[in-house]
């Protein structure tokens, strides 16, 4: 009795396990075969070759636009994509102040002005009381103490000039030292380029050293390519190899490249966000590659590529 519970026991357990292997087999064989990549990964054209990142900028670098005073902005003259001209105002930050204070110093301008006329009167008269007593008609009824005093008068009026204009001198020194003030309120541009990137709207404050620049203004006409090459492999990079790029998600066109030079220090390697704080254990050696624009093709400043640097170094095994 036993014996047959075993084989039929036995005989079940085959049964599903033909059954599972059978829709097993029915599953595996109405499943779509997987999809193709979106993109083929880039390859190297050369036979012995450094990868590296690289990342698309402008060709005398990106700047930065700050402000050296901090405050309210009254005014954002150009946007987003606007080419401007060394010299052209790019934003203002609240001028009243400094408008103020200028007026103030023009006014005393004017004060000392007019105390500097008063003075001259006064040394006209003291001159011409010592010129009276001075004279042969007055030499024996003038005593000694009042010719001193008349003579020390005089001194005094010229010192008082000298004073006062002195004070004039200071209070324009202020007034150039204002003028000054107020027109770095109005933050120009450094280089003839594109604003890239704008963080800023009229209203709001701005920090002399804020989290994000104000405003990113690049030359965007020639571009290059900074990449980033893994210290292990800065041995192997010599000077003006060829070396060509992808752009992420196309590797079918090369943007070949043209050497400019290395920046011969070595920096941690940042990620996307470039944030300067983010720890990171790799560090890279960052060279620099013109970039000639293809026709018919847009590329834009921050965009990610892949570089393929030829060396004709072979690492040691």
């Amino acid at each position: 009795m036993l014996y047959r519970i075993i084989i039929g026991t036995l005989v079940v357990l085959a049964s599903f396990g033909v059954w599972k292997g059978v829709t097993l087999a029915q599953s595996q064989a109405n499943k779509p075969p997987a999809p193709p990549p979106l993109a083929e990964p880039a390859r190297s054209p050369y036979q012995f070759s450094i990868a590296a990142t690289g990342i698309i900028e402008a060709a005398r670098e990106n700047v930065n636009v700050a402000t050296t005073k901090p405050g309210l902005v009254t005014k954002v003259w150009p946007g987003v994509g606007s080419d401007v001209k060394t010299g052209d105002p790019l934003f203002q930050i609240d001028p009243r102040e400094a408008t103020a204070r200028a007026s103030t110093l023009r006014a005393q301008l004017a004060v000392e002005d007019a105390a500097i006329a008063a003075a001259q009167v006064a040394l006209a008269e003291a001159r011409d009381q010592l010129q009276r007593v001075s004279s042969p008609a007055y030499a024996k009824v003038i005593t000694e103490d009042e010719l001193k005093r008349r003579t020390f008068a005089v001194q005094s009026a010229e010192a008082q000039i000298t004073r006062n204009t002195a004070q004039l001198e200071a209070a324009k020194a202020q007034l150039a030292q204002a003028e000054i003030e107020r027109e770095v309120l109005t933050v120009r541009a450094s280089r003839d380029g594109r604003i890239l990137r704008l963080n800023l709207r009229e209203g709001e404050y701005a920090n002399a050293n804020p989290p994000e620049p104000l405003m990113v203004l690049g030359d965007i006409d020639t571009l290059q390519i900074r990449a980033d090459v893994d210290e292990q492999n800065a041995p192997l990079i010599q000077l003006n190899s060829r070396a060509t790029a992808y752009i992420k998600g196309d590797s079918k066109n090369q943007l070949p490249l043209t050497f400019v030079r290395i920046d011969p220090f070595v920096v941690p390697k940042k990620s996307l966000t470039g944030d300067s704080t983010e720890r990171v254990d790799t560090r890279v050696l960052q060279v620099i590659f013109n970039l000639k624009k293809p026709d018919g093709k847009m590329l834009y400043v921050g965009q990610q590529v892949d570089v393929y640097i030829e060396t004709t170094l072979v690492p040691a095994p």
